[in-house]
């Protein structure tokens, strides 16, 4: 099993259950997105000593919880799950607790660690130019993109924000647009 340095910040007792099935890590949970400022410091005392990545579920509770920590821990690493990898078979439930090991272990080798680098060369225009902003099949490009990136599922605001604060290089990017055009090809 794989030992994690970093304290991976789950949501709750389920999340942190199912992480310690998939790796060998410690982990923090948030309890919900009224985070406590003991929590907080918490996780601001882990991102020192060992550094810290939030993998919180991927629905908008979960976006909100990433967004506290943040903003009030600055430089945390990112893991995320894509939503077709965190349904459960049995119920409506959402959520890392409903993933397989497999796949938790996958979106935690693939970790990202927020920048805020500017000369990204990734432009609005480039999004619009790959139908990712405004077009019929937007949001369905957006989702595909965001699972062949690993950065989340984003709305047409956040799209160049979560691919700037990544460093997600043009190259990159345009690399998985050619992977995604290629799918809607073969449908």
């Amino acid at each position: 099993m794989k030992k994690i340095k970093e304290v991976i910040v789950v949501e709750g007792k389920d999340d942190t259950a199912k992480v310690k099935q998939a790796v060998d890590a410690d982990t923090i949970e948030s309890n919900g997105s009224a985070i406590h400022e003991e929590t907080i410091e918490r996780i601001r005392h882990a991102k020192e000593k060992r550094g810290v990545i939030i993998f919180t579920d991927p629905d908008a509770p979960g976006e909100r919880i990433r967004a506290i920590i943040s903003e009030a821990v600055p430089g945390c690493k990112h893991a995320f799950l894509p939503k077709d990898q965190a349904r459960s078979k049995f119920d409506k439930g959402l959520g890392i607790e409903h993933a397989t090991v497999e796949a938790i272990q996958a979106a935690l080798e693939s970790v990202y660690e927020l920048s805020e680098m500017e000369g990204i060369a990734i432009t609005k225009s480039d999004l619009i130019a790959y139908g990712l902003l405004g077009g019929p099949r937007a949001g369905c490009r957006r989702d595909r993109l965001g699972e062949l990136l690993n950065i989340g599922k984003t709305n047409g605001k956040q799209l160049l924000k979560r691919l700037t604060m990544f460093q997600i290089s043009k190259q990159e990017f345009e690399k998985m647009m050619e992977v995604l055009i290629q799918e809607e090809n073969d449908e």
